[in-house]
């Protein structure tokens, strides 16, 4: 985890963000890297609806909060003490200390993060609200599905720390086993891992045995949990009572193993998740 993306946006949330990312930053010795998320406005709708006048005031506005975001992340790294990387085109060296740089000329539109983050080892954002200031659904989406890089989803309230204690919630499906690939690093690095599998809410799959004696390979661990009964609508909630009773810091969860629009009309675990979790969210697709 050498390299991670950081979408900046200037708003209640972001500095939890900043905290969770600068948290993992300080395990591996990461190089942080953020830019400004900037809103698009649909081509059709600035040709045929908007008047220029009103294109103005938008450009202007996001120009706005383009550079209240680089402020915000350079004061957090200058407040903690972070380095700046060397410039552009620099040569560089592994590094074992956390460091930072800001990408200037990020285009507008969420599919940026999804293109951006495909060169990152992972992508932290906060969790996504109805905030219109974000984060937003879609820019969270956007890394998700594009990227094909895991992405970490900060709580609204800053953690105390990341992965000492990890939860797999695991579910037998190929988005929770990419889920958990992607985060042998923290797992390697946990003082505890729980494995978590909700009857009704898995798929056909390797159990929650056979996924533990794997780790066991790489020196892992883990506890084993069991909830009896429920489904896809109660997994979610399970989920996090667990979560908050062990006094875990990270849950890894693959994303949508049933489909979004099912659980956009619906509800399943990861929207509840999304929704709902008080500590930070390592998922994949």
């Amino acid at each position: 985890m050498k390299t991670l993306l950081v979408p900046t946006e200037p708003n209640d949330s972001m500095r939890s963000t900043l905290t969770t990312a600068l948290l993992v930053a300080k395990t591996f010795g990461s190089h942080l890297e953020g830019f400004a998320v900037r809103v698009s406005v649909p081509t059709v709708v600035a040709m045929d609806v908007a008047p220029s006048a009103s294109l103005a005031f938008f450009e202007e506005e996001n120009a706005e909060a383009a550079r209240q975001s680089r402020d915000l992340f350079e004061q957090f790294m200058r407040e903690n003490a972070v380095p700046a990387a060397p410039p552009a085109g620099t040569p560089r060296l592994p590094q074992t200390a956390p460091s930072w740089g800001w990408l200037d000329d990020a285009p507008e539109g969420d599919n940026f993060v999804g293109h951006y983050g495909r060169i990152f080892d992972l992508i932290v954002m906060g969790r996504p609200s109805t905030d219109p200031q974000g984060p937003h659904m879609s820019t969270f989406e956007a890394g998700l599905f594009e990227s094909g890089r895991p992405v970490l989803l900060a709580p609204s309230k800053p953690p105390a720390a990341v992965g000492r204690h990890i939860l797999v919630a695991w579910n037998g499906s190929t988005e929770q086993a990419r889920a958990t690939a992607f985060a042998m690093p923290f797992l390697a690095r946990a003082e505890h891992v729980t494995i978590l599998t909700v009857e009704g809410a898995v798929v056909p799959g390797p159990t929650a045995e056979q996924l533990a004696g794997n780790l066991a390979l790489h020196g892992i661990k883990p506890n084993l949990l069991t909830s009896k009964g429920g489904d896809n609508r109660t997994a979610g909630p399970t989920i996090l009572d667990h979560a908050q009773r062990l006094g875990c810091d990270l849950i890894v969860k693959g994303a949508y193993t049933q489909s979004r629009l099912r659980q956009m009309i619906f509800g399943g675990t990861t929207r509840h998740i999304l929704t709902h979790a008080e500590i930070p969210v390592f998922t994949a697709h």
